[in-house]
């Protein structure tokens, strides 16, 4: 076991960080080789390293490359599941997403409002109201404050006041209440930088090519391929975690043992447009068939989202098609008074679900809830779950990819917090970052939003700016802290190809296709 860790000012992510990885895990053997760079197999590392384990995490592509960038930024409960009675799932969400607000990511995760528009008054808010009312309650179950407030009956006046975009014929009042929400790319790095502050070795653009399962107590073997040198070299580890999600298949093929879990892929589609297109003080929830449509306020646009279909074609870029597009348009200008139309989107991005494969007619009415398998001594597999449960997943994964070896300590993540988020104050942040922010010559409005991407780290981005003063011109010229952002990011070297680094950046995933034209004139999350 190792109980290293590093400073947080040591866990930038860049090349020397990655060749450093590199090293140790080809000269020693590590308790916990984790498989997979999206939020799972992240919280994974984390949580091992929160136990004083010897860790090494790999990735082929980047950190949340996948389904874990490409989200609707939600940190929720699902308050659809509770039509489907799966009351386990939501009360489990909602205790993590009170952990994210409260302790764990406060500076990244962010309550926010919604709006479900009643048409039938008597019948809705009965129905819909005892809904709200047992996730509220649910939200209680952690014995700790959510972080947010109780849901809300609007009266059709008080509706037409906050949401003056919405059709007055579609809507006869209201029931608002709050969720979270949360950059799903910012989090995931933010995980694994937390996890390189405690020692863990972490190497992306590294896939696993082959993986050698021990007999008895000898340790496993996986040949990881470095994606930029072609280099190939071994990585010894007493247990293994396969956190690949939609590639789980794939990768379990490697060990050459059945696993009784099983993945189905769903594509869910959002769209982009400018937030005057619908104005409101609020998002909204809406029904769309057998799933719920959502209307999601994001700095100064709404993603509009989501679809959810089955998949069965490549997986690295899922692409949305013309009816995935017409299918939001359709359900959300159901209650809009002035249509959206094809012109005012500005972007569209797809994701892929992993989910558990079932009985379920659709994968709309699939099961969100994850499932842990050992295949192998030593070996685990998880798929499924949310974004939101991601810390209970990593626990459960490295809980049986260690079952039976002596002296595991249990996980330390219930109140461990992501770097940024140690007695973190927003108004004590948002003040020293305004300070600095004036006494280089610039507008102390960047302030919030600095801290709310790095929050106690907010001073350490600004620090060049202090050292280079031409930084700090770039920076008063643009609308947005754009040329700290890119400067700071190209120091750290968290993304090495240039259309992953902007996604990281503005906080929405960007296709090699993507044309110029569409893209937004002032990028949302700069």
């Amino acid at each position: 076991m190792s109980k290293t860790a590093t400073s947080p000012g040591t866990a930038r992510l860049n090349l020397a960080q990655r060749e450093s990885a590199r090293t140790a895990m080809k000269s020693q053997v590590l308790d916990v080789l984790v498989i997979g760079g999206g939020v799972v197999g992240a919280g994974a590392a984390l949580d091992a390293a929160s136990r004083g384990l010897a860790v090494g995490i790999i990735e082929k592509n980047d950190w949340a490359g996948g389904t874990s960038g490409r989200s609707s930024k939600l940190v929720h409960g699902g308050i659809r599941y509770l039509e489907q009675l799966n009351f386990k799932l939501v009360k489990e969400a909602l205790v993590e997403r009170g952990l994210l607000l409260r302790r764990i990511a406060p500076h990244l995760v962010k309550p926010v409002s919604f709006l479900y528009p009643v048409t039938t008054p008597l019948v809705e808010r009965l129905y819909v109201g005892a809904g709200m009312a047992l996730y509220d309650l649910f939200s209680y179950a952690g014995g700790r404050h959510p972080g947010v407030g109780l849901h809300r009956h609007l009266s059709r006046k008080r509706v037409r006041a906050e949401l003056p975009g919405l059709n007055r014929a579609a809507c006869r009042g209201g029931i608002s209440y709050f969720d979270a929400q949360v950059d799903d790319a910012r989090l995931v790095t933010t995980i694994v930088r937390t996890a390189v502050s405690r020692g863990v070795h972490a190497m992306n653009r590294a896939g696993a090519v082959e993986l050698v399962p021990g007999t008895g107590s000898a340790n496993h073997t996986v040949l990881v391929s470095h994606e930029e040198t072609g280099e190939r070299f071994e990585v010894q580890a007493r247990s293994i975690i396969n956190a690949t999600g939609v590639w789980t298949a794939e990768s379990q093929a490697m060990i050459g043992s059945d696993s009784a879990v099983e993945v189905t892929m769903s594509k869910g589609v959002h769209i982009l447009v400018d937030r005057d297109r619908f104005p409101s003080a609020m998002g909204l929830i809406l029904r769309a068939g057998a799933s719920v449509l959502f209307v999601i306020p994001w700095g100064n646009y709404w993603i509009i989202g989501t679809t959810d279909t089955p998949w069965d074609l490549g997986k690295t870029n899922p692409s949305a098609t013309s009816a995935d597009v017409q299918y939001l348009l359709d359900h959300v200008n159901k209650v809009l008074e002035v249509p959206i139309v094809h012109e005012d989107i500005l972007g569209v991005y797809a994701g892929l679900r992993p989910l558990v494969k079932g009985k379920a007619g659709s994968t709309a009415q699939l099961s969100r809830e994850h499932v842990v398998d050992v295949p192998h001594e030593g070996i685990a597999v998880i798929a499924g779950g949310k974004l939101t449960t991601y810390r209970v997943m990593a626990k459960d994964a490295v809980d049986a990819a260690t079952a039976g070896r002596s002296a595991i300590p249990p996980s330390q993540t219930l109140d461990l917090p992501l770097l940024g988020a140690e007695k973190f104050v927003a108004a004590e942040a948002e003040n020293e970052c305004a300070y600095m922010l004036e006494s280089l010559g610039l507008p102390s409005s960047h302030a919030a939003r600095l801290v709310g991407r790095y929050g106690n780290m907010a001073a350490e981005v600004l620090k060049p700016a202090t050292e280079n003063r031409v930084l700090g011109l770039g920076i008063a010229a643009a609308a947005e802290p754009f040329s700290l952002k890119l400067c700071t990011r190209s120091r750290m070297r968290v993304r090495r190809i240039w259309m992953t680094s902007l996604s990281a950046a503005c906080g929405f995933p960007f296709n090699p296709g993507t044309s110029a034209k569409r893209l937004p004139p002032r990028l949302p999350g700069l």
